[in-house]
């Protein structure tokens, strides 16, 4: 079994779709999960309401790919959805569904 990771996906709200698109015509993309969350901490391009608040709206993205093609699918956000992505992966021991 080769090993997975989890690739976790934060961008703006207007990225959500283009995203979408991106990661669904992707065959080593075998499905994703995405929620609204709220980002702290970096105050670019924040609206008033949000340098308030101290919260910026975001939608996060989770799938879970083999450790291989994490590298492939980072290297053509830019040029598919854009700018305004902050990512992470981590080692998954296991997945499956019961």
């Amino acid at each position: 079994m080769s090993s997975q990771q989890r690739l976790t996906l934060t961008i703006a709200p207007n990225l959500e779709d283009a995203l979408s698109d991106y990661l669904l015509s992707l065959e080593e993309v075998g499905g994703f999960t995405s929620y609204p969350v709220r980002g702290h901490g970096e105050n670019r391009q924040l609206s008033i309401a949000e340098q308030v608040t101290g919260r910026q709206k975001r939608i996060q993205f989770e799938l879970i790919l083999a450790a291989e093609d994490v590298s492939r699918v980072l290297g053509g956000l830019k040029q598919h959805v854009g700018g305004d992505i902050f990512f992470w992966y981590q080692d998954i021991n296991g997945s499956g569904r019961l």
